[in-house]
């Protein structure tokens, strides 16, 4: 029998854990065609045992946490492909299933199955409309209405017992405080990961104040950046330290630029496991990868922080 898991802040307090990479890579790398709007979620309806797959790889590398392929679902993505709203519950539901059981039957030198945690992914409301303004942020949205957005979602990854929502690539200040706002009753913690560029948010606020709204909140176990350069993670890492008082999750992608037009990854890749040194010095505990890091940089990645363990 499997012992039972203690909660991942608990486990924080311990030491870093190792996150997983990108899943959109790892399903591309298998032949899977993520060009529609729903990218990897689409394949929760179509091919979930290639989402379970990605998760199990991704937990043998040496990941201790794997995200959901929600980043992108929603019921409004959902219903544009027919699904009504019953299925799309179900779909949500279904990213934590298939995460939870790749957690439980993956294979490793360590055997430690009690040892992992499933981040479900609360995507940006940019990421919904497919276009790149998850990567601009100020969507001329109130409140009210990006919080009317993200709380039915939330709300049904909750109900599949996650152990932490993963509010994730948030582009600016409104939607963090909006999305905090949707999940505030919820008994589920979250972590709040910026998506940034250049030490401002990727609608030009100071990341110092984008870090202080989860400050005071005990609900967020840990904040931080992800889906940035990784040149850029080290001090973007020490300010969330600094401001939040608060573990630092860090998750930059491959270093690649993303061009939402031709919808195409571009320029060289500049991760690299040997950065984990500087992360950990400045405050981070939970480290991986976003966008093109794969199983094999996150398999150097956790002998690092095995190394520094």
């Amino acid at each position: 029998m499997t012992p039972p898991r203690i909660p991942l802040a608990a486990a924080l307090a311990e030491g870093p854990v190792a996150l997983d990479g990108g899943m959109s890579n790892e399903l591309a790398a298998d032949g899977h065609d993520l060009s529609d709007a729903l990218w990897s979620a689409r394949l929760l309806r179509d091919a979930p045992e290639a989402v379970a797959a990605v998760h199990r790889r991704y937990f043998e590398a040496g990941a201790r946490v794997a995200i959901t392929a929600s980043y992108q679902a929603s019921f409004e993505g959902f219903a544009r492909v027919g699904a009504d709203r019953a299925e799309a519950e179900e779909l949500l539901r279904r990213s934590v299933t298939l995460a939870r059981e790749a957690a439980e039957s993956a294979e490793d030198s360590t055997g430690a199955a009690a040892d992992r945690w499933v981040a479900a992914s609360v995507g940006p409301y940019g990421a919904v409309l497919a276009d790149g303004s998850e990567y601009r942020g100020r969507y001329g949205l109130s409140h009210a209405a990006l919080r009317a957005f993200h709380a039915p979602r939330a709300e049904v990854l909750a109900s599949a017992s996650p152990d932490v929502l993963a509010i994730e690539t948030v582009p600016d200040i409104d939607e963090a405080v909006a999305v905090l706002d949707a999940v505030a009753g919820l008994d589920t913690p979250v972590w709040l990961s910026y998506s940034a560029a250049a030490g401002l948010t990727r609608a030009r606020q100071p990341l110092a104040e984008a870090f202080a709204v989860a400050r005071d909140n005990p609900q967020v176990i840990a904040v931080g950046v992800n889906c940035l350069a990784p040149e850029e993670a080290a001090d973007a890492v020490a300010l969330a330290a600094e401001v939040s008082g608060k573990p630092v999750v860090v998750y930059p992608n491959s270093g690649e630029g993303w061009d939402a037009t031709a919808r195409a990854w571009t320029g060289p890749a500049t991760f690299s496991p040997a950065r984990v040194a500087s992360w950990l010095t400045a405050g981070a505990r939970l480290l991986g990868g976003c966008c093109r890091v794969g199983a094999n940089q996150i398999a150097a990645l956790d002998k690092e922080l095995q190394a520094a363990r």
